[in-house]
């Protein structure tokens, strides 16, 4: 038995040293070698893996041309995932790194992009809604020349004709509950919009979020 165990120890013990040995592999590699493995894992399906592929990436290559490449496609990869969170991230390192006039209005556009797909419930995030349009029209005052102002202006409409759907349902909830003050807060709002006059087809709504909603 005193066999077996030196035996099994020093079996656990090489495994160990290893282990070891494989963790140091993946130290202090070029840049190419981590954006490679980030292209890897994602076109697997491995975003955790990526995103730990790009953090070895921007510690030991924090000067690499391949960061801004790589946090874009992460963050279009997240957005796929419907991790918006995520996707964000990536639009705010990539602002923060690379400050120039054409990459920042790009990311802009990206993250008005990416609130628009996050905004699949109207009547669960108004907060992002409201955030969401102001970045829009600051993007379109800001940009007025930007090849992707029409794509801007798109989701500007969908997300305005939102915020009317949505405050309709508020004002007819004050008015149920006896609040007609609070109803006059969003009547106004109402009447000084552009889509005051749009007429509006109410969306099918899934009976399991009729119960939520």
């Amino acid at each position: 038995m005193r066999y077996i165990f030196i035996f099994m120890t020093g079996l656990f013990l090489l495994g160990l040293t290893g282990c070891s040995s494989k963790k140091e592999e993946i130290y202090n590699k070029p840049a190419i070698f981590w954006y490679q493995g980030i292209m890897k894992f994602i076109k697997n399906g491995n975003l955790d893996k990526a995103d730990d592929y790009y953090t070895s990436l921007s510690s030991e290559h924090i000067e690499s041309p391949l960061l801004k490449e790589s946090m874009l496609i992460l963050s279009q990869a997240h957005s796929k995932e419907e991790e918006y969170i995520l996707a964000n991230f990536y639009l705010d390192e990539f602002i923060k790194r690379f400050g120039d006039n054409e990459s920042i209005k790009y990311a802009k556009f990206l993250k008005i992009k990416t609130n628009f797909y996050a905004f699949a419930y109207p009547k669960r995030d108004q907060v992002l809604l409201d955030d969401t349009i102001k970045k829009a029209n600051d993007y379109i005052k800001k940009y007025p020349n930007s090849t992707y102002i029409p794509l801007v202006q798109t989701m500007l409409t969908k997300l305005s004709l939102a915020q009317k759907s949505m405050d309709l349902q508020i004002i007819s909830l004050y008015k149920r509950i006896g609040k007609p003050k609070a109803a006059k807060i969003y009547e106004s709002r109402l009447k000084n919009a552009w889509y005051k006059n749009v007429k509006m087809i109410k969306p099918d709504t899934a009976w399991y979020r009729k119960i939520f909603e």
